[in-house]
């Protein structure tokens, strides 16, 4: 299984950028590999975080659409996940909140993969980011 972080999807849909095409190439490679690919609803809030703060409200749609349609599944949240975060986070500052949830739904849920443009996650322990 491999965790979509939500900057893929939102390379994706967004405006041209060297990681476009990277996200796009590598998401057809997992596809054609028969790869499980999951996500988070994190993923789905930071999505709606991002383009709201930035006024594209017209790009939350599409990158649902993005992300839902590339997915097996999306986990969801729990009490459990936000307190394994807290841990997480007290021994890895190098992360950021919400990618210490990422870390915490992929454990619970015996992920080790990630498909993130995110380099914060090359620190963690038992996480590979996949990078191409």
């Amino acid at each position: 299984m491999i965790l979509i972080d939500s900057n893929v999807p939102m390379y994706l849909v967004g405006a041209d950028h060297p990681h476009k095409t990277d996200a796009q190439r590598r998401l057809e490679r997992l596809a054609l590999d028969n790869r499980r690919l999951v996500s988070d609803a994190e993923v789905l809030q930071e999505i709606l975080h991002r383009y709201v703060a930035i006024g594209r409200l017209d790009a939350i749609h599409p990158a649902f659409e993005a992300l839902l349609g590339a997915v097996d599944d999306v986990f969801p949240l729990t009490v459990g996940n936000v307190t394994s975060a807290r841990e997480i986070l007290l021994a890895s500052p190098v992360l950021s909140a919400r990618d210490a949830i990422h870390v915490a739904v992929m454990r619970q849920h015996g992920v080790e993969e990630i498909l993130s443009f995110d380099r914060a996650f090359d620190d963690i322990s038992g996480i590979r980011r996949i990078t191409g």
